[in-house]
């Protein structure tokens, strides 16, 4: 009997039998193996028609508002909504700014003035919040958590009567306070804050800083609080935007047009069509225009904190 060794009589995992068929071009392996999975052409055409449309939904708005802060009264009723007519840009912002003593400006630094204040104040005791609920241990920590994470079921509305029967008594109504104060606690800030901690922040390297010496402030600013400072930076975007946009807590709690803010300004300035014969909507698209400027300004300069790790300040 004669054995051959040699090469394997079996064909290669590159060889193929001639009616085999092949992967097309574009098609992906499915996940069990069973095949290809093929992207035809019409589902690439259904995603980016998709994400054409759903950014001219976004854009169409800030497009209009735009065109619109451009033009005068009459051009902003006759005139394509789409498109520009006559300039008139800056009679629009002489005519914003000189507007009942320019009280215009008077709402934009109110508003700021709410807002950083607030928002400030809100990140700090948020992320304070958030970072002794992730790296301590005490009794009812889960009780409180539970409570915290409840709360958010609650609407907003709801606790609009009690906050104003509450601040009349504190007589902080028609005051700075009356914004200021509610906005210093947030539970969604102190949920995100005690996530972010858990992922930011190794217990390890609060140890090391205690057996240096440290107190537990010194740590929490000097440790924590830079870990931690691209969620603070998270935290008081989304609470300045909400400060900012906010509508129904300024009309409760102001009664002075001095300290209205710019969102409730605007909205007097619409009533005014409707009291009386006289017609704001050019100065009411003008001033939304310009309303937008603070944001766009903050989310550039945020940009940074976000690009930054999550360990930052760990490695010396």
């Amino acid at each position: 009997m004669t054995v051959t060794i040699g090469p394997s009589s079996s064909p290669s995992p590159s060889t193929t039998e001639p009616g085999a068929s092949r992967p097309k071009r574009g098609a992906t392996a499915s996940r069990d193996g069973t095949g290809p999975v093929r992207h035809s052409r019409r589902t690439k055409a259904l995603v980016l028609g998709g994400v054409v449309f759903f950014t001219l939904y976004s854009l169409a708005p800030v497009w209009w508002l735009i065109v619109s802060a451009t033009k005068n009264q009459s051009d902003l009723y006759t005139t394509n909504g789409l498109w520009f007519s006559d300039l008139h840009f800056t009679d629009n912002l002489k005519a914003l700014f000189t507007y009942q003593d320019g009280i215009f400006l008077k709402w934009l630094w109110n508003t700021l003035y709410y807002g950083v204040v607030g928002t400030a104040g809100m990140t700090l005791v948020c992320v304070a919040c958030g970072y002794g609920l992730a790296m301590y241990q005490f009794r009812g920590r889960g009780v409180l958590m539970g409570c915290i994470i409840g709360s958010f079921l609650v609407p907003h509305a709801l606790l609009t009567i009690p906050s104003f029967l509450l601040f009349t008594d504190l007589r902080i109504v028609d005051t700075p306070s009356a914004i200021i104060v509610p906005s210093l606690f947030n539970a969604f800030s102190v949920y995100l804050a005690k996530v972010y901690a858990e992922g930011a922040i190794p217990p390890e390297l609060l140890e090391a800083a205690r057996i240096d010496g440290a107190g537990e402030y010194r740590i929490f600013f000097t440790v924590g609080a830079r870990l931690m400072s691209t969620g603070a930076a998270t935290i008081f975007l989304l609470g300045f935007v909400g400060s900012w946009n906010s509508f129904f807590g300024p009309l409760v709690f102001l009664r002075t047009p001095e300290k209205w803010t710019v969102m409730v300004g605007l909205y007097s300035w619409l009533k005014v069509k409707v009291d009386t014969s006289a017609d704001l909507t050019g100065m009411v698209v003008v001033g939304s225009l310009l309303s937008l400027i603070p944001m766009v300004i903050l989310m550039i300069s945020m940009q940074r904190f976000w690009r930054s790790g999550v360990t930052l300040g760990s490695i010396k």
